[in-house]
């Protein structure tokens, strides 16, 4: 029979995560592991107000990543940074020896704390996995299944399926790019200045319509800026630094590049 709460005890709640707040549990939580390794017993004492500091950084870590009514938090919320028995010292007893202790306790407790916190990582990544295995089979089928441009699909369609999401992003913008210098013959260009030269509305060597008025001239600048985002939103990124792209996020930027890609089959080359 499940353990009733005490009267005016507030509700315990699980919190429902999604992968970007699992994602962002798991990074605070590796930081606060991070310092927790950084500390030397050896030079700093027990009741320094850095340890103080921490030990608070640690408790509102637990909360702000699983909530303030968690089980989680429930149960560290008085979480400290050490870990032993404590003995019980006489009136006589020698303030060293009682310090002594207590640095040990601290020393001792820098380990044992770390195991708590890697411990609520790997639930996290147990969580993750759980949205991962749930995901993919619809996310794959729907790759599967969308008409996308074959410049592109060729490219992407294996990272994709392989769970390399943030790749198939990158590659799928790569052959955009390339697409484009091919079309439009200006190799000697690259990224946004690639897209504002080939698709200026004064004077584009690829135009998606007869620019003769103000509402096409209003596409053909709205196109070009598409393509310059492109590049600096999607293809940059993710190629000077690691990005993680969820399997929903990644089809629907592979989606956009696709489009992009048919209205550069559909363009014209201005005389």
């Amino acid at each position: 029979m499940p353990k009733r709460q005490p009267p005016g005890a507030p509700l315990t709640v699980t919190k429902e995560f999604t992968p970007e707040e699992i994602d962002r549990g798991i990074e605070k939580l590796q930081r606060r592991i991070q310092e927790l390794k950084d500390l030397n017993p050896s030079a700093v004492p027990h009741n320094d107000a850095s340890v103080e500091n921490l030990t608070h950084r640690i408790r509102e870590s637990i909360r702000e990543v699983f909530g303030e009514n968690s089980p989680e938090f429930n149960k560290y919320k008085f979480i400290a940074i050490r870990h032993g028995d404590i003995p019980s010292f006489g009136f006589m007893t020698d303030n060293r020896v009682a310090e002594a202790h207590f640095q040990q306790r601290f020393a001792a407790g820098i380990p044992y704390t770390i195991k708590i916190l890697e411990g609520l990582v790997e639930w996290l990544r147990e969580k993750r996995e759980d949205f991962n295995s749930t995901t993919n089979t619809n996310s794959k089928a729907n790759i599967a299944g969308m008409n996308l441009h074959s410049r592109i699909a060729e490219v992407c369609r294996d990272l994709y399926h392989d769970q390399h999401y943030a790749d198939a992003v990158f590659n799928a913008s790569k052959a955009l790019v390339n697409y484009v210098k091919e079309k439009s013959g200006k190799f000697d260009l690259d990224g946004a200045p690639l897209m504002r030269t080939v698709f200026s509305k004064n004077a584009p060597i690829l135009a998606f319509n007869d620019l003769m008025d103000q509402s096409d001239l209003d596409e053909q600048e709205g196109m070009m800026h598409l393509f310059e985002g492109a590049v600096l939103a999607l293809r940059n990124p993710r190629g000077h630094s690691f990005r993680y792209d969820t399997p929903e996020r990644a089809l629907e930027y592979i989606s956009l590049l696709s489009m992009l890609a048919n209205r550069l089959a559909e363009s014209k080359r201005r005389k």
